[in-house]
């Protein structure tokens, strides 16, 4: 393995717990695999649900399984603005002081009282692949990507190094649609 990632746009979505998601979709409901994603045991799911903020609504947004702890929202900036909150740029599961919102559901909603985050761009690796490259758990790279109108290098993209993890580097749509990316493409990991 050279130097290089896939990277693949990571769009708004919600991870929920199952106390949150008995008052959305009914007690004991279980959500349904609408299609595996490239991380092993993650999958988007064939439910979605409405975000309410200060400013606007956004319907129709996925969730991604299985149950997570705690529920959270990933948003890119603009999504946000267009909700009227601002949010922080997190690592997924850092949570604590940030902004919440209500979800909504087909059968209740829920007002979390935090969860609201913008994802930080991370690259996710086998600790073989980390070996392979170079690189460390929590160490902080940058990634070129080279597309037709619009190459671009992403400064302060985290490295994840999980034995559960396959190679994969994760940024929004903002970040995708400012570099022009469509589907996914390599990305040149920079030390």
């Amino acid at each position: 393995m050279k130097n290089t990632v896939m990277v693949e746009t990571s769009a708004r979505h919600i991870h929920v717990s199952r106390e949150d998601l008995d008052i959305l979709y009914g007690k004991d409901y279980q959500l349904t695999n609408k299609k595996d994603l490239s991380q092993p045991g993650q999958f988007a799911c064939e439910e979605r649900l409405n975000l309410v903020g200060p400013k606007g609504e956004l319907k129709n947004i996925s969730i991604l399984g299985p149950e997570r702890k705690a529920t959270q929202v990933e948003l890119s900036l603009t999504d946000a603005r267009a909700l009227g909150i601002k949010v922080p740029v997190r690592e997924s599961g850092d949570i604590e002081n940030t902004p919440g919102l209500k979800i909504v559901g087909p059968k209740g909603e829920v007002e979390i009282p935090v969860g609201a985050i913008a994802a930080k761009r991370h690259i996710h690796l086998t600790p073989a692949d980390a070996e392979e490259m170079g690189v460390v758990d929590k160490q902080i790279v940058s990634v070129k990507v080279e597309t037709a109108d619009r190459t671009t290098t992403f400064g302060d993209v985290v490295v994840r190094v999980h034995p559960n993890f396959a190679a994969a580097m994760h940024i929004d749509t903002d970040e995708a649609n400012a570099a022009a990316i469509a589907g996914t493409v390599e990305g040149e990991i920079i030390k």
